[in-house]
């Protein structure tokens, strides 16, 4: 018997399969093992098992060992890593490593048992009862404590009575150690409370039967704010549970929306498991044991949840399927949804995608029928959705304010926080100044690693870049031309907390960003305290626009509306329409009327009209006009090469010859079919020309998609040609960030 194995090497120079004798080593398709690699010994996966092999048999070296009890890849992860190969050519090792937590690969993690004593004799332990001197308080209590309790930890034992007084116990067989397994479990501390009786409405149950009882595989929720989807979410896991299947429900950024895990506790218990990136290692390996042993049944996180090594998966649930956070624009690179798709394609799995704002590709696919739309147009408690108030901030300078807040933005703050009740103000910039620089000169205080402006942090009174977290002093004068006029930039969180206190000076103020979230626990911390109304204003990123549910949030405050609108993207209307509608689904959404004052120096642009009244379809009916025009996606597909070294006529030239190439073949397949499928081939500098001292150049290709598969497999050929181990160059499909 042979084994196909993948070697644990992230190079492309070994990323295909090698064979291994099987021998008496009792390996298996999805264990790991320890094999042979030229001069040394290395780890590997078992993929495939066959009788024979297309080698000389007496030249295929043997497997040394298995490292696991079991396997600890699944057949359906066997059939994600084939998906990764083939549609964004991440290599096998890649894949694998995406599957097993990397404590786990590189053995600094392990199971964590601890003792328990156990009350062997209670004879025994009667008589010894009796034979106790007065004085020996700490044996007596012990005594009385086991032939009440019968067993507890050793640890808590030793700390209570001493651990003389457990060892002699043990000594004389009046007890036993037991070794148990000690779970490592994350949200240990969260108070679940009780499971509430929730009547479904009508609406709710016609999504429900939808998803459930058709043959349908793939669906869109297109559902508003506070519309009641996750609760269907929640009965189509039930139901899922009910035919002995399992279910994975993903979410942006799990460590953001520590409520979705209290809902998920209250409803599900232990059957529950959570992965993502912000748990401890112990706690991430432990999660993982429970799935791969099947003692969890649904598996909620972030993208990597996706991975996870469930059986039996009826039902993936990707929730705010709008948000970019779930593309990987690191190595590997891929696109959790297409991932998702492909799964449920393949096996007998239903996957719902649900938004208030899907993004146009995917409402576009659900209007092509390759989607069933579900809609759910109204909230649970009947409300219509809080209005939006639209302020120009030019009109605010002509009066002669030229502070952050608008005076219509100052009163009703103070008025809500007068009431009692709370607000959320949305600036999509942490930090107190984005740049400084020089009035006199023009100097910017740029990060020499990085070629970005450096951000002005007030509280440590640092600059930082926020690419590389390298930090610097904050110059007194000039560093070019000694001048002492420094002008801070534009208005970040911390700013933004200091302008409140100048007309609110007894609010308590919460700020929630990247600055403050940097501990564990830390966002399941801030939201907990502003949930419980031990603050009467958040202050945040992106990060309190998603899935939040506060019911005392009336007014909504959107500081610099405009900021995304100026990124140089074609997605950047629709990520300013997909924003403003999420942050203003924070307000109102128990029996409170809400509020949202949105400032911007541009109030007759489209996407504002268009957002104030919630007009999602109106919006998606111009946008794909304008996309279908350009020929943009989803009317094409975009690919990204990004090239990247330390040195930068290296790159260059690489980026050079690459385009060249590719340009090469566009003419001759233009030549073979007589019509073009590339909409645009372009050679550039990256707008970010350098991260971490590397610089970095870009192909950008712009295609037709139904010539994407074969164009995309050719683009990543042209790049294996090219190896150059002092270059670095990764293909993205239709990448979140062109930056």
């Amino acid at each position: 018997m042979f084994a196909k194995v993948i070697i644990d090497i992230a190079s492309s120079q070994v990323d295909k399969v090698f064979d291994y004798a099987v021998g008496d080593s009792g390996a298996g398709v999805g264990f790991r093992v320890l094999v042979p690699f030229g001069k040394r010994f290395i780890e590997g996966f078992v993929i495939e098992l066959c009788e024979t092999t297309n080698f000389d048999e007496s030249l295929v070296k043997p497997i040394v060992k298995i490292l696991d009890e079991d396997a600890v890849v699944t057949e359906e992860q066997l059939f994600i890593a084939k998906v990764l190969k083939e549609k964004y050519h991440v290599g096998f090792a890649d894949s694998f490593r995406l599957f097993l937590p990397a404590s786990f690969r590189n053995g600094k993690v392990k199971t964590l048992f601890e003792y328990k004593i156990v009350l062997e004799n209670e004879v025994l332990a009667k008589e010894q009862l009796a034979k106790c001197r007065a004085n020996a308080k700490n044996m007596i209590g012990l005594l009385n404590f086991l032939l009440e309790n019968g067993s507890e930890k050793q640890s808590k034992l030793n700390a209570k009575f001493g651990n003389s007084s457990v060892s002699k116990l043990v000594s004389l067989g009046v007890v036993k150690k037991v070794e148990e397994q000690k779970q490592r479990k994350p949200y240990a501390t969260m108070e679940v409370g009780e499971q509430k009786t929730v009547e479904l409405t009508a609406t709710q149950n016609k999504v429900l039967d939808a998803i459930c009882e058709s043959v349908d595989k793939k669906f869109l929720l297109h559902g508003v704010t506070g519309s009641g989807k996750t609760e269907v979410y929640m009965n189509v896991i039930e139901r899922t549970l009910q035919k002995n299947k399992t279910a994975i429900m993903l979410v942006p950024e799990i460590s953001l929306t520590p409520q979705v895990m209290l809902n998920f506790k209250r409803r599900f218990g232990e059957t529950i498991a959570v992965l993502h990136s912000g748990l401890g290692i112990g706690e991430r390996f432990d999660e993982w044991k429970r799935i791969l042993c099947g003692d969890a049944k649904i598996v909620v996180g972030a993208r990597s949840a996706l991975f996870a090594p469930i059986k039996n998966l009826g039902v993936i649930i990707v929730d705010e399927e709008h948000d970019t956070s779930y593309i990987s624009d690191s190595n590997p690179r891929y696109s959790t949804i297409e991932i998702a798709k492909a799964f449920a394609d393949k096996f007998d799995c239903k996957l719902v995608l649900g938004s208030a704002t899907p993004s146009l590709e995917t409402y576009h696919l659900a209007v092509e029928g390759k989607y069933r739309l579900l809609e759910m147009k109204e909230r649970i408690n009947k409300r219509n959705l809080p209005p939006i108030k639209l302020v120009d901030m030019k009109d605010e300078i002509l009066m002669g304010n030229n502070q952050v807040f608008s005076r219509e933005l100052e009163m009703a703050l103070t008025e809500c926080v007068k009431k009692g009740n709370q607000a959320i103000i949305f600036i999509n910039r942490r930090g107190y100044s984005s740049y400084i620089m020089c009035k006199d000169c023009g100097w910017r205080a740029v990060c020499p690693s990085c070629d970005v402006s450096l951000v002005y942090h007030k509280a440590e009174n640092v600059l930082k870049c926020h690419y590389c977290d390298k930090r610097f002093t904050v110059p007194a004068v000039c560093p070019e031309c000694g001048s002492k006029y420094i002008k801070q930039g534009s208005t970040g969180t911390q700013k933004v907390v200091d302008e409140i206190l100048k007309f609110l000076p007894d609010a308590k103020i919460l700020r929630m960003d990247n600055d403050t979230t940097s501990t564990k626990n830390s966002h399941e911390k801030i939201l907990g305290e502003f949930r419980a109304k031990k603050a009467q204003i958040l202050v945040g990123t992106q990060m309190i626009v998603k899935g939040h549910d506060f019911p005392d949030v009336t007014l909504v405050g959107i500081i610099d509306a405009d900021l995304s609108l100026h990124q140089s993207s074609y997605q950047a209307t629709e990520k300013t329409f997909q924003l403003i509608t999420q942050v203003a689904g924070r307000a109102g959404r128990a029996d409170k009327q809400g509020e949202i004052i949105l400032q911007t120096y541009m109030p007759r642009h489209y996407v504002y009209r268009l957002a104030s009244v919630y007009d999602y379809l109106g919006f998606y009916s111009k946008e794909i006009n304008l996309r279908e025009t350009t020929k943009f996606p989803p009317f094409s597909k975009i690919l990204r090469v990004l090239i990247s070294s330390e040195n930068e006529e290296l790159a260059k030239n690489f980026t050079t010859e690459y385009a060249r190439s590719v340009k090469n073949y566009s003419d001759e397949r233009k030549s073979l079919l007589g019509s073009n499928d590339f909409y645009y081939i372009g050679a550039m500098r990256s707008p970010l020309k350098k991260i971490n001292d590397k610089f970095r150049y870009q192909v950008i290709l712009r295609i037709k998609t139904e010539a994407e598969q074969e164009i995309t497999s050719k683009v990543f050929a042209l790049l294996d040609e090219k190896k150059n181990k002092n270059v670095l160059a990764f293909v993205e499909i239709n990448p979140s960030n062109l930056s």
